[in-house]
């Protein structure tokens, strides 16, 4: 049986979760916060991370691309090479491009803490440019992110952009995703039972993790 670490409100979390789920390989979850995880399973201290019989895996697109082999159930990744490293591509931008982008400005819109103006003002520009990028290759007139077949990248998508959409809002006042069709597309992926278990998790565990917070913070 693998076992998930981490906790439901963590984005990269719901990104393997949502990908076990697809496979429909049977999986156990362990809630762990950040600052109690095993250095020894996860060395830098990150979630997730995935306790296998071989050992235990970190980083989730290592984790995520393991998880696609194990069974044929729904591959999430093409069979043909270059469609499968456009998925890759995708997954490239959405994951580095888009949302650790968008990482600078969480502290402040989502956490209570502050994000200086300078600091702000270049990621929400630097966010314009790489969101240019991405319209250009997301596929948002088929069914799914890279095209006719659920991957990788949505696997992606559907868990970061629900956050950068809200993050540039509160922080720039505009939506800089709201010119792509990417509500549609997260309507249409949230009709997935899987989508509509993991969200639900989600935020149930946010408001825990909140509470977590609260507590360490007045220790």
């Amino acid at each position: 049986m693998l076992t998930l670490c981490g906790f439901s409100a963590s984005n990269y979390y719901n990104k393997v979760k949502l990908a076990l789920m697809e496979k429909q390989i049977p999986f156990e979850e362990k809630l762990v916060w950040l600052g109690d995880t095993n250095p020894d399973q996860s060395p830098l201290g990150k979630v997730p991370y995935l306790l296998t019989k071989h050992g235990a895996i970190s980083e989730s697109d290592a984790i995520i691309e393991y998880v696609d082999t194990l069974s044929p159930t729904t591959p999430l990744l093409p069979s043909d090479p270059f469609a499968a490293a456009k998925v890759r591509e995708l997954c490239v931008y959405l994951n580095l491009h888009l949302e650790l982008v968008a990482r600078n400005l969480y502290p402040q819109a989502f956490f209570g803490g502050k994000v200086s103006d300078a600091a702000r003002d270049k990621t929400l520009e630097q966010l314009k440019k790489n969101i240019a990028a991405f319209a250009r290759i997301a596929r948002f007139d088929m069914p799914f992110i890279a095209g006719e077949q659920f991957s990788l990248a949505d696997c992606s998508a559907i868990v970061h952009l629900p956050l950068i959409s809200s993050a540039t809002k509160i922080m720039g006042g505009t939506d800089l995703l709201a010119e792509l069709p990417v509500r549609d597309y997260l309507t249409r992926m949230g009709e997935r039972p899987t989508v509509q278990k993991v969200n639900a998790d989600r935020k149930t565990n946010t408001i825990e993790l909140m509470e977590h917070m609260k507590a360490k913070a007045a220790r």
